[in-house]
């Protein structure tokens, strides 16, 4: 079992695309709004646009806090928020994904392209491998992740992974529903289930 503990930080993975549907846009306000009400550092990848941004912006507004984490060429092309809390600058995209995990007591991966997809399966990775042990929770509005969620149930059918690989993520539908941290639920992978 994970350690009980308080969630004090998430880092979230999510869109910085400016051109997506609304239903994307409220579920992203509504989480960063419910991080902020509850005292929940938000950490992400500091964009100044997308999601990134409303995910900060609405966490601030509602007194929260946020560290961004962003490589120095990105900041240097503009493309950093420049109102969080804390801006930590990093020289790749690999210190600033190992920092973001670092910090996390858990992750919340909302809808995404190539990034945000790559981030998810990189922490899902980490914590198969006991790399990371917080609680993985993928916010599947408007029902996005589907396809994923069919990928990752195939290829634990047909054994590429251990059907114990299943509990390492959770899926929820809401912004609320994500923020039900119950810690006694998240499990740290057997040192068995290993590889596949």
């Amino acid at each position: 079992m994970v350690d009980k503990k308080t969630i004090q930080s998430v880092c979230v993975y999510c869109a910085s695309s400016t051109r997506i549907d609304p239903v994307y846009i409220e579920a992203a306000e509504r989480l960063g709004a419910l991080l902020g009400e509850h005292g929940i550092r938000v950490i992400n990848g500091a964009g100044s646009i997308g999601l990134m941004r409303i995910i900060s912006d609405a966490a601030l507004k509602n007194g929260g806090t946020v560290t961004g984490v962003i490589p120095r060429f990105m900041m240097q092309n503009g493309w950093g928020h420049s109102g969080l809390t804390e801006l930590i600058e990093v020289d790749t995209m690999h210190e600033r994904k190992q920092i973001m995990a670092d910090q996390a007591d858990a992750v919340i991966a909302l809808p995404g392209g190539c990034g945000t997809l790559e981030e998810l399966l990189e922490i899902i990775t980490w914590k198969q491998l006991g790399l990371y042990n917080g609680p993985i929770i993928i916010l599947n509005t408007n029902g996005y992740f589907d396809p994923l969620i069919e990928m990752l149930n195939r290829a634990i059918e047909e054994q590429f992974m251990h059907p114990g690989h299943a509990s390492i993520w959770t899926v929820v539908n809401t912004p609320e529903e994500a923020v039900c941290f119950d810690i006694k639920e998240y499990q740290h992978i057997d040192k068995n289930m290993r590889g596949n």
